[in-house]
C-alpha cells in the first residue's frame, strides 16, 4: 500500500535505516530481498529510502529473509503504525515542495538548525505578513490562498522547533535589514521580531555589516543545515535559490561538511550576537 503523499517522519526513516542495516547484516543484496518478496529491487529501494508506506506483510517477510531475531521481529512490527503515521505537517501537504516534505523529518529531529540568507530574513525568522510579502514576489505560481497557508505552516514549523528544543542558529546580511518586503509598516514589524527573536534562549542571530570584506558565503544562495542526533538520520543541508519550489539536498556527503564549514567561517567573521542586535534598530 503506498503510503498518501505527507513526507516521512522520523520513525518512519529510523525504522527503513534498520531494515537496511538488518538486510547488510544478513549479506544480501536488494535484488536477493527483493526475490524473498516476489518483488522487483526497487520496491527494496523504495522501502529502505522511506519512499512507500512500510506494510506489514513485506516487513515481515523481510525480516525472515535477514534472519531477524524473534525479539527483533515483535519490536519492528510494534513500531510499524507509528513508522506509517501521516507526520504533523499533513494538514499544509498541498502547499509544501516536494524537498519540504523530504525534509520535515529531519528537521522533526533536529537539534541544531542553521541557515543563511544572502537578501532576505532567513525563513525561520520571518514573521507570517513577511512570509507572505516574500511569497507574493517570488512564488507567483502559488495562489492567495495557498500563500496564506504556507504563512501558517512557518508558524507552526517555529513552534514544533521551540517545542523540542531545537536551536535555530540565524546568520544574515544587513542588506535584509533594508530591503523593503511588503512595505514599511511589514519591516517595522519584522524588525521587531527579530528583536524579540534575538533575545530568546533557542536563538542566536547574528549579522555581516555592509562595510566588511566579503566573506565565505558572499554569493551563495539561501542555505539551511541541519545537526540531527537521532541513529541513523545524517545531518542534511539544503541549498535554495534555483528555480521557483526547487532545492538541492545533500545528506552524507562531502556537500555537508563544506557548507558547514562555509557557515562556521561566515559566523567567526559576523557580528557578534550581541553586537547583532544593535543592528536591529
Amino acid at each position: 500500500m503506498a503510503r498518501e503523499r505527507s513526507g516521512r517522519t522520523v520513525a518512519h526513516l529510523v525504522l527503513a535505516t534498520r531494515l537496511t542495516v538488518l538486510r547488510e547484516a544478513a549479506g544480501l543484496s536488494r535484488e536477493q530481498a527483493a526475490r524473498a518478496l516476489g518483488a522487483h529491487s526497487a520496491t527494496v529501494r523504495r522501502i529502505e529510502q522511506a519512499q512507500t508506506s512500510l506494510d506489514d506483510g513485506q516487513v515481515r517477510t523481510l525480516l525472515t529473509a535477514y534472519g531477524a531475531t524473534p525479539a527483533e521481529t515483535r519490536e519492528i512490527l510494534g513500531q510499524l503504525s507509528a513508522a506509517n503515521r501521516p507526520g504533523w505537517w499533513h494538514p499544509w501537504r498541498a502547499v509544501m515542495d516536494p524537498w519540504q516534505l523530504d525534509l520535515m523529518s529531519v528537521e522533526s529531529a533536529a537539534r541544531i538548525v542553521r541557515s543563511w540568507d544572502p537578501a532576505l530574513v532567513p525563513a525561520l525568522l520571518r514573521t507570517p505578513a513577511y512570509a507572505r510579502a516574500v511569497d507574493d514576489v517570488l512564488r507567483p505560481d502559488l495562489s492567495p490562498a495557498q500563500r496564506d497557508r504556507r504563512a501558517e505552516l512557518l508558524v507552526e514549523r517555529r513552534e514544533r522547533l521551540r517545542e523540542q528544543r531545537t536551536r535555530v542558529w540565524v546568520l544574515m546580511t544587513a542588506a535584509a535589514l533594508r530591503t523593503q518586503v511588503g512595505g514599511t509598516g511589514v519591516m517595522a514589524e519584522q524588525l521587531a521580531a527579530l528583536r524579540v527573536a534575538a533575545d530568546q534562549p533557542d536563538v542566536t542571530l547574528q549579522v555581516h555589516p555592509l562595510d566588511r570584506p566579503p566573506h565565505a558565503l558572499t554569493g551563495i544562495p539561501a542555505l539551511t543545515f541541519f545537526r540531527v542526533e537521532v541513529p541513523g538520520i545524517p545531518d542534511h543541508v539544503v541549498r535554495e535559490g534555483g528555480l521557483p519550489g526547487t532545492a538541492d539536498v545533500w545528506k552524507a556527503d562531502p556537500a555537508v561538511v563544506t557548507y558547514r564549514r562555509l557557515l562556521d567561517y561566515s559566523c567567526a567573521t559576523a557580528l557578534h550576537p550581541d553586537t547583532s542586535k544593535e543592528a536591529l534598530v
